[in-house]
């Protein structure tokens, strides 16, 4: 049989590795940091020594080729090691392996010159500067890039923007966005209307207007407002007209590197609810010996052993290069609700505690509620995946190529 759930000796040496960097270290860093909240001043000092402790351990980059100092592995190997890292706030950051930056080195390493690489893409991998990417619109449509209206015109040697972005997660303080705007009139398709840009940052004419806080409060996702912006033409990214292409081929793997982190949460919401269940004893017995609980933990059991299997398929095919659209939009759209799901009955199970701050599943709610928002809302993936199904019926007269295209 040529299936095996088992992985390759360095693939568990490497899942090995990040999990005893985050519970060892990771965790009780930021256990202790969040407890000392008055000392935020302390904490970069503390990230830093985490990431210097990353390198030590060789847990630096997970996703990025060795000769660009990571790791190098593979998608399937990145789904166990991002799980593990995710199991504590800061972990995927200090490994760098965190969004939006993880998605940007990929794009780099892709789509960049060779100068474009040694300018943005080194820096990036060595931890020295934050990145961000500027797409979405509150005029349009996030979810359907062919509407954007940022606009971008060449003239001479320069290319001059203008217009209006928000929700560009990481914008304060990073060092240069990737932005997408139209640079096509009348493209032959729709998709082909907008290009990619390397912009510098700060550079006049890119302003962020303020930090749009969130149910869960500021975290760096800005409306930006984009005037009389030059930016040479050696910036352009991946060719003219390549925009709506290139940010597709990012945002494919980027969604189920989410869906990776998100397994990582899951897993520590119901290793919190069980625990909270045995532990907790109330009207003659423990709530862990309550049907109605033991409901609540099997369904996110079962449900956490679905996102898993989708995960790791959806890595699969695109590690051995086939077609993995509708596989990451069904992973995309179940792992994100699963997110959602588990971590309110870890809040039911827990009660009071679970709604209050002593907990750390109140924050990972309002957390996980925009999920089910980012990079493509759940009725898109579901759109998608119906669009895929009918027509591999069409071509077929099965649904069996578009349900994963399994030999079962």
């Amino acid at each position: 049989m040529a299936i095996d759930f088992t992985f390759a000796p360095d693939v568990e040496e490497a899942r090995r590795q990040m999990r005893a960097f985050v519970q060892e270290d990771v965790a009780p860093t930021e256990e202790r940091l969040l407890a000392q909240s008055a000392g935020r001043t302390d904490w970069r000092a503390e990230l830093d020594r985490l990431r210097d402790e990353a390198h030590r351990r060789g847990v630096w980059m997970p996703h990025m080729p060795a000769e660009w100092g990571g790791v190098g592995l593979g998608p399937t190997a990145l789904a166990a090691v991002s799980a593990e890292a995710a199991k504590a706030r800061f972990g995927p950051y200090v490994v760098n392996c965190y969004a939006p930056d993880e998605g940007n080195m990929h794009t780099l390493l892709h789509w960049g010159t060779e100068e474009q690489k040694d300018r943005y893409l080194k820096p990036l991998c060595q931890g020295a500067v934050r990145s961000c990417f500027a797409m979405t619109e509150p005029e349009v449509a996030g979810s359907d890039p062919t509407l954007m209206r940022t606009r971008a015109t060449l003239h001479g040697d320069e290319w001059v923007i203008d217009g209006h972005k928000w929700f560009i997660s990481g914008a304060r303080g990073a060092a240069f966005a990737i932005l997408l705007a139209r640079t096509e009139d009348d493209p032959q398709v729709p998709q082909a209307a907008t290009s990619a840009f390397l912009v510098d940052l700060p550079s006049e004419g890119f302003d962020i207007v303020r930090d749009v806080e969130t149910m869960s409060g500021s975290h760096n996702h800005c409306e930006i407002r984009i005037v009389g912006l030059r930016v040479p033409t050696a910036n352009l990214l991946g060719g003219r007209g390549q925009g709506h292409r290139l940010g597709q081929y990012r945002l494919g793997p980027a969604r189920l590197a989410h869906c990776m982190r998100w397994l990582g949460q899951i897993e520590t919401a119901l290793d919190l609810m069980v625990a909270r269940a045995v532990d907790r004893y109330s009207h003659g017995s423990y709530l862990s010996e309550k049907q109605g609980i033991q409901w609540l933990i099997s369904e996110s059991a079962i449900e956490l052993y679905q996102a898993k299997l989708m995960v790791l398929h959806a890595a699969y095919r695109i590690e051995q290069g086939l077609d993995f659209l509708s596989e990451v939009s069904m992973a995309k759209h179940h792992v994100a609700n699963t997110l959602w799901r588990v971590v309110d009955r870890a809040v039911q199970v827990h009660g009071a505690l679970g709604y209050s701050k002593d907990s750390p599943l109140a924050d990972m709610l309002v957390q996980a509620r925009w999920s089910r928002l980012a990079d493509g809302a759940d009725e898109i993936h579901k759109w998608r995946v119906a669009e895929r199904v009918i027509e591999a019926y069409k071509d077929s007269g099965t649904t069996g190529v578009a349900t994963g295209d399994l030999p079962l």
